[in-house]
């Protein structure tokens, strides 16, 4: 299935100082929601801008981040966000048990409570569940969160990722950008 819009070609893409500074974030080469992004150069800066710093600027950890990555993507079915993320949560310290529980999210909101997570991540997961599904969250969900994170910081940040990718994954979704 193709997208929705066209992903733009390195000849299409611009302008070359943007362009630029979205490679040498992503390491050199443009992924494919950069070629969407791009359509518009000045929601492409924006995002470059702010998701740089929600992916390296945080001071919740990396386990965490990702956590809260990929439980939106499966929660939304971004497949192509699950791609970006799932080897990048592996890497922030997941066990592949964890990752594949995550994968049935989508279909399975008790996977928020599966053993598999610490207590911590099962909060978190919950917190993402709730935001993610019907954006309120419950005071018992909050205060169980706040209490596993530890500091007002690490629940904004947590709360901030959540709604960041949720950004990610409905632009994905309504682009039907796929893997």
């Amino acid at each position: 299935m193709s997208t929705r819009l066209p992903l733009l070609t390195n000849d299409q893409v611009g302008p070359p100082e943007l362009v630029a500074a979205i490679r040498q974030r992503r390491g050199g080469e443009l992924i494919d929601l950069d070629r969407l992004l791009l359509h518009s150069p000045a929601f492409a800066q924006g995002w470059n801008d702010f998701m740089g710093r929600v992916r390296t600027a945080l001071q919740v950890p990396a386990l965490l981040k990702e956590l809260c990555m990929c439980g939106v993507a499966a929660l939304n079915g971004a497949d192509y966000e699950m791609q970006q993320h799932a080897p990048l949560y592996l890497k922030a310290g997941a066990s592949q048990a964890q990752l594949d529980a995550l994968l049935r999210l989508g279909n399975d909101l008790a996977v928020a409570a599966d053993p598999v997570f610490d207590a911590t991540q099962q909060a978190v997961l919950q917190l993402v569940v709730e935001m993610t599904r019907q954006v309120k969250v419950s005071d018992a969900t909050y205060a169980r969160a706040r209490a596993a994170v530890g500091s007002d910081q690490a629940m904004f940040e947590v709360i901030g990722v959540t709604a960041a990718y949720n950004m990610v994954s409905r632009i994905l979704v309504a682009a039907q950008l796929h893997p």
